[in-house]
């Protein structure tokens, strides 16, 4: 069987990160640019709390913190633990998304000063605010990155606790909108309910469908290699499936498996870069379970 060498993994993943970095860095920004944007005119003058976000909307009401400064170090705490518990890998990916964002949110606040709304209703500037944050989030998603937060979190609860991620979302964040029902009330945790479920929709659609999983069927030539690149940069099982050429009749291996949306960038270039010639098809899977492997 044939095995990459780390070092042999590691390079393919910086050519494929390499490959088209400008527009890759260029949707980012352009991301956590709207995401930004979003907070500081629509999420946080309505107290909408979700995620790392969320917290420092709290803070912003009980003790007039700078919302940035919140992020900032909610986001370097969570960091260390992600160093701690899902090692140095994972914890690489996300320093940049996870300094950028409060960054951003820093330097677009001044915004608030200048746009004047109105009274609209709460209702519409909440999902207006949360289809412009699940589009932003979906950009940094498409270009390869994270902005860390409590996807960080999320990823440490699934792992030591073997749920999905999802569960573990719903869990973290599910904690976090509940402690707002003490600083704002019911009515702005319903708005937040419904910004958080716009958004992790709003995502997926960005990113590629709806679905929080996509299902891989891939033929190549090199199923081997494709095989070990799933199994150890992408951390998922594979199935290899026995089929036949309907037009050649000849044998071949499909192999099928099933990952995160957010993986999906990664595998669809492992692929294209270790046999340009592969035929695969993707599509939504709306249940899963399993697949993870640990090192």
């Amino acid at each position: 069987m044939f095995i990459f060498g780390k070092k042999k993994r590691e390079n393919i993943l910086k050519i494929i990160y390499e490959k088209s970095k400008i527009k890759r860095y260029t949707t980012f920004f352009i991301g956590v640019l709207i995401v930004a944007i979003s907070f500081n005119i629509l999420i946080l003058p309505n107290d909408i709390v979700y995620g790392i976000s969320g917290v420092s909307v709290i803070f912003k009401r009980i003790f007039n913190t700078d919302p940035a400064m919140v992020i900032f170090v909610g986001s370097a705490l969570l960091l260390i633990l992600s160093f701690i518990f899902l090692g140095v890998e994972k914890t690489r990916n996300t320093v940049f998304g996870s300094l950028m964002y409060p960054l951003f949110v820093k330097l677009t606040s001044p915004l608030i000063s200048y746009v004047d709304l109105g009274n609209p209703d709460p209702l519409i500037l909440t999902v207006f605010g949360a289809l412009l944050t699940g589009f932003g989030m979906g950009l940094i998603f498409k270009a390869g990155f994270t902005t860390g937060g409590t996807d960080i979190l999320n990823e440490i609860v699934s792992k030591y606790f073997k749920i999905s991620l999802g569960n573990s979302m719903f869990f973290t964040d599910g904690i976090i909108i509940f402690c707002g029902i003490f600083v704002f009330g019911w009515e702005t945790v319903m708005y937040s309910l419904i910004a958080l479920y716009i958004i992790s929709v709003l995502t997926d659609k960005v990113v590629l469908g709806i679905s929080q999983s996509k299902a891989f069927y891939i033929v190549t030539s090199k199923p081997e290699e494709v095989k070990d690149f799933i199994l150890t940069n992408i951390s998922h099982g594979v199935t290899i499936i026995d089929a036949r050429g309907g037009f050649s009749n000849d044998k071949e291996k499909m192999l099928m498996c099933v990952i995160p949306t957010s993986m999906y960038f990664r595998l669809k270039e492992g692929i294209n870069y270790l046999d340009s010639t592969a035929f695969f098809v993707v599509t939504d899977a709306y249940e899963t379970s399993g697949g993870s492997i640990e090192y």
